[in-house]
């Protein structure tokens, strides 16, 4: 394989990354915010009312995602599986 190659298959495995924990992250990052909003107007410092919803609401959008990022993860390994079979 050449140098250019290798790169672009670098540059696909971030980008499947990405694709793959992305809404995830982003769920996270929306739920924390809200609640930090709640908190900060309601002057609440307990940190479980922050981490339990938290928690709940991933684990909810990492089941209902699943099946978006099993199959994005499927896509990215059948070319990967297909250009090593082109190499042979």
């Amino acid at each position: 394989m050449e140098f250019d190659a290798n790169i672009e298959s670098l540059r696909g495995a971030f980008w499947q990354i990405i694709m793959a924990s992305g809404p995830i992250l982003a769920v996270a990052l929306a739920v924390g915010l809200v609640i930090g909003i709640l908190q900060a107007a309601t002057s609440i410092n307990e940190m479980t009312l922050s981490f339990v919803p938290k928690l709940v609401i991933v684990l909810a959008a990492m089941a209902g995602l699943s099946t978006f990022m099993m199959q994005q993860m499927v896509d990215y390994f059948a070319t990967i599986f297909e250009q090593i079979r082109l190499l042979q």
